[in-house]
């Protein structure tokens, strides 16, 4: 009986944590896809993290809150004068082998990224091509990953949460169209990068991208960990960071380290490819199939 109460418990938390994440914005998602997107797996650790949040929880937050990130707009010519030298060698581009499980999808449109930390992953091709912007980051604890990330004219980021509340997400225009016609919308609120200017906004709201300008854009891309009320809540969001966080870490070059979850990812990829061909094939059986797979795991569930 126990046993059972417990069980149906740890469901009404799960439940409980989807639900509040759906409804925590004014933009949402269609009430399937956030039971099923990748952010609802991740849901009662994140309202953990809303719960004992030392900032606001809000779309975005002030940067001025976090005072040691005025050293990247101070240093932020030198960061770009690297980015700009990337770019020139084409290195800033999109995963090459299909194993960015993160950002997977961002790549259709063109986006691309070079990784310079990505919380206890190494990457010794961001310290051979960026020493001093990785030299930087270094003296900053709290930005956990860093990336270059540009836009291409014409790119769309479409809409989407973020996974992971444990952190914050901050913008630093680099080299961009200075235009309101490049853009991100975070729950309805937008904003347009400036070079040289920084935004702070919580990832785990729906946000897109949109670059209708006529030039690219590049910024420099940060995880900031969301500082907690506590030392224990802290520590917490601190070892999820290094461990399931890290596991996502995804290369530039041959030599960088792929974690578990993108070695993983890289097999459901290939395992994908045959179920696009069974869709394909028969779209109404891959539904049925769908279906009953869903059918499945909840009656596994209440089994147990």
């Amino acid at each position: 009986m126990t046993a059972q109460i417990l069980k149906w418990l740890i469901v009404a938390v799960v439940l409980g944590s989807v639900m509040y994440v759906h409804f925590r914005g004014r933009v949402r998602h269609k009430f399937t896809r956030q039971l099923f997107d990748h952010s609802a797996i991740m849901a009662p650790i994140n309202v953990f993290m809303y719960a004992l949040s030392r900032v606001p929880t809000t779309p975005y937050t002030p940067v001025s809150d976090f005072p040691e990130l005025i050293k990247l707009q101070d240093h932020w010519q030198e960061i770009r004068d690297e980015a700009l030298h990337l770019r020139e060698q084409e290195i800033i581009r999109a995963a090459q082998n299909n194993d960015d499980a993160g950002f997977n999808s961002f790549f259709k449109s063109g986006w691309k990224r070079f990784y310079l930390k990505w919380y206890d992953a190494s990457h010794p091709s961001a310290e051979q091509h960026c020493p001093r912007t990785v030299e930087i980051l270094r003296g900053i604890p709290s930005i956990k990953a860093a990336m270059f990330a540009e836009l291409p004219v014409g790119g769309h980021l479409h809409k989407h949460r973020d996974p992971y509340g444990g952190s914050l997400r901050y913008h630093l225009g680099l080299v961009t169209p200075n235009s309101d016609r490049c853009w991100i919308d975070v729950d309805g609120g937008r904003y347009s990068w400036r070079d040289g200017q920084c935004v702070m906004f919580d990832e785990t709201y729906i946000h897109e991208a949109r670059n209708e300008a006529d030039s690219d854009r590049i910024i420099l891309f940060c995880d900031i960990e969301r500082p907690m009320k506590f030392r224990w809540a802290q520590a917490i969001n601190r070892f999820l960071g290094s461990t399931i966080v890290t596991a996502a870490s995804s290369p530039n070059q041959e030599g960088d380290r792929v974690g578990f979850i993108n070695k993983v990812f890289h097999l459901v990829w290939v395992a994908g490819q045959y179920r696009r061909r069974f869709k394909r094939w028969n779209k109404t059986v891959y539904k049925l199939t769908k279906l009953a797979l869903i059918a499945g795991v909840v009656a596994l569930i209440v089994l147990l």
